[in-house]
């Protein structure tokens, strides 16, 4: 199927999207560690001779998959916006080597105004789902698909505070995604941000960094994650983590003084 067959977004439910095998060093998963906010002092996140792979590392070797459905031309990219992102663990990702992907359009959900596409990535060592908000696509008699989550009740067990670097979103888009609304102040105007903003999925995996401290876990034992994309996080912010439950299962949301950034957030450290 290509782009000028489709007339509803529903015809690209199950649309393979290919396979691929990327190759990355140690260098790349320190570099990764660095953008996502470790430290010097975490040797075991950016020394080799300790190192473990962050497990959202994962995500900037499957970036590719999103990419492709959007150069088919399933939806309008200028105007897409990532909604929500999962991953599952499966193995602990090798310190360095290839993985081998395979990509697909899972579900397509009819939300009226706005279509979400769902890419799913597949490895043996996790599957990772990206949730892509289409606006203007919807309308097509598709299912609604599931609502979000209900938040938490109560006060939070957990506080905590995730700081971002004025630098980190130049750090992080040296992984892979180099979108110019991260680092070029006329893209960011463009789509009516005052500034350059961070990568939404730095932001994610920056707050499992705080979270499993908070939880009493460390962050690179981490099995599953999820969380939706309520605003964006400008390069130097600082955020309040709250989290309910334990590290066998929390559930965490991410709030800037303007407002959430992350919502509907859940995560598991083994």
């Amino acid at each position: 199927m290509t782009a000028t067959t489709a007339s509803s977004p529903a015809q690209w439910r199950g649309h393979d999207l290919g396979t691929r095998t990327v190759g990355y060093d140690e260098r790349d998963a320190i570099l990764y560690a660095l953008a996502v906010g470790a430290g010097a002092t975490d040797l075991d996140l950016v020394f080799e001779d300790r190192l473990r792979v962050l497990p959202t590392f994962a995500l900037t070797l499957a970036q590719w998959a999103p990419d492709a459905l959007g150069a088919l031309g399933a939806f309008d990219t200028s105007t897409a916006l990532h909604g929500s992102q999962s991953l599952e663990v499966l193995a602990p990702l090798p310190r360095s080597g290839e993985i081998t992907m395979s990509a697909r359009v899972g579900e397509v959900w009819d939300k009226g105004r706005a279509a979400v596409f769902e890419v799913v990535v597949e490895s043996d060592f996790f599957v990772a789902t990206w949730s892509l908000f289409a606006p203007g696509a919807g309308g097509f008699g598709g299912e609604r698909g599931p609502s979000a989550p209900a938040a938490p009740e109560g006060e939070a067990d957990v506080v905590g505070t995730l700081s971002t670097g004025a630098d980190q979103a130049a750090l992080y888009r040296l992984t892979g995604d180099r979108h110019h609304i991260h680092i070029d102040p006329e893209a960011a105007a463009r789509i009516g941000q005052p500034r350059p903003i961070l990568h939404g999925l730095c932001t994610l995996a920056a707050a499992t960094l705080p979270l499993a401290d908070m939880l009493g876990a460390h962050p690179a034992d981490l099995r599953e994650l999820f969380g939706r994309f309520a605003a964006p996080v400008f390069p130097g912010d600082r955020a309040q983590v709250r989290a309910w439950g334990g590290p066998a299962d929390a559930r965490f949301d991410v709030a800037t003084e303007t407002g959430a950034v992350l919502s509907g957030g859940r995560a598991v450290f083994a």
